[in-house]
C-alpha cells in the first residue's frame, strides 16, 4: 500500500492485460478443458491479491481474435464472449483471425493454417495507453509472448515508478518476459478450478447460455 504526501493511505491500482489465446492453447495443452469456462474478472481479483499489499483492481482486459470455423468451436467462442460481456467488469478488445491456405506436399490436398493477428500489438497499444494516463500502479500481463517485451521495457524505463508483473498460464513460461518484468509467478489449477463461470448465465435480455458440454 502506498502512502501520499499526506499520509493518506493510497490503494494499489492494478489492471490486468489477458492474451486469450495463449491461455486458451495452454488450457489445452494440459488437458484441462474443464477450466475453459473461466471467469476472467474474477480470476483478475484473485491475481491482484496475490501482491500482498492494498490493490483496487480498475480494470480487466482481454484480448482475442474471433474464428469462423469450423462451426462449432465457433459457436462455442462466441457463446463464451457473450457470457463475459453479459457478467460484465471487463473490456475485450479483437485482433484479426485468419486462415492461410496452402496444399499438403505429401498429399497434394488443400489444406488451412489459422493464425492470429494483432493481438500482441493491440496489448501493447493499451499498456503503453494506460501508463502514459497513469490508470495503474501495477500492469499484470497474462500470458507468455515473448513479443510483448518491448512495451514491458518502454513502460519501465519511462515509467519506473509503476510495475510490471507476469502471470504464466499453465504450459505457457518466456524467459525473456520474465526477465524483463518486476517479478512473476504462474496460475496454479486451484486458482482455474475456483475461478469459473457459473455453468448457467442469464443475459439481461432473459437468454440463458450454459457452459459447453465438451467443456464440463
Amino acid at each position: 500500500m502506498q502512502v501520499n504526501t499526506r499520509g493518506v493511505a493510497k490503494m494499489e491500482r492494478v489492471i490486468t492485460y489477458i492474451d486469450g489465446f495463449n491461455c486458451y492453447f495452454g488450457l489445452k495443452e494440459s488437458g484441462w478443458k474443464r477450466y475453459y469456462w473461466l471467469d476472467y474478472p474474477k480470476l483478475s481479483k484473485r491475481l491482484a491479491a496475490t501482491l500482498k499489499t492494498e490493490v483496487s483492481l480498475v480494470a480487466t482486459k482481454y484480448f482475442t481474435s474471433r474464428i469462423s470455423e469450423p462451426e462449432d468451436k465457433r459457436k462455442r467462442q462466441s457463446d463464451y464472449l457473450e457470457v463475459l460481456t453479459a457478467r460484465g467488469s471487463i473490456e475485450i478488445f479483437y485482433g484479426n483471425y485468419r486462415h492461410s491456405h496452402y496444399k499438403c506436399t505429401g498429399c497434394n490436398r488443400p489444406n488451412t493454417i489459422p493464425n492470429e493477428k494483432q493481438t500482441d500489438v493491440n496489448i501493447a497499444v493499451q499498456m503503453m495507453i494506460d501508463a502514459h494516463q497513469d490508470n495503474f500502479d501495477t500492469a499484470m500481463l497474462v500470458g507468455g509472448d515473448s513479443d510483448l517485451v518491448p512495451p514491458i521495457n518502454a513502460i519501465r524505463n519511462l515509467f519506473p515508478k509503476k510495475r510490471v508483473m507476469a502471470v504464466f498460464p499453465p504450459k505457457r513460461i518466456s524467459k525473456q518476459i520474465r526477465n524483463a518484468c518486476n517479478g512473476f509467478f504462474h496460475i496454479g489449477e486451484i486458482d482455474l478450478k475456483n475461478n469459473l463461470l457459473p455453468e448457467e448465465v442469464t443475459k439481461p435480455d432473459g437468454y440463458t447460455i450454459r457452459c459447453p458440454a465438451s467443456w464440463k
